[in-house]
């Protein structure tokens, strides 16, 4: 829920930046200026997502069950209670 109400002044140069991504991307500029708040100071939840990801990229490969194995594991975890 947005509940805060934020006032910049830009200079024209930025402005037609934003007006023209806005455009061609087909949203609202204070869109674009929640997602560049989000690229420049990620949340501790994008931090830990992409830390997550890093040390997926750097385990060692494994062997990948069969889908079909891999689903009675995933379902013999639930019945555990895991």
């Amino acid at each position: 829920m947005l509940t805060h109400r934020l006032h910049v002044l830009l200079d024209d140069e930025r402005w037609l930046r934003l007006e023209t991504e806005a455009e061609r991307r087909g949203t609202a500029i204070s869109a674009l200026v929640r997602e560049a708040i989000d690229v420049a100071f990620p949340g501790s939840d994008d931090e830990d997502r992409r830390r997550a990801f890093e040390a997926i990229l750097r385990a060692p490969l494994m062997p990948v069950p069969r889908p079909d194995e891999l689903r009675a594991e995933i379902d013999e975890a639930r019945a555990r209670g895991l």
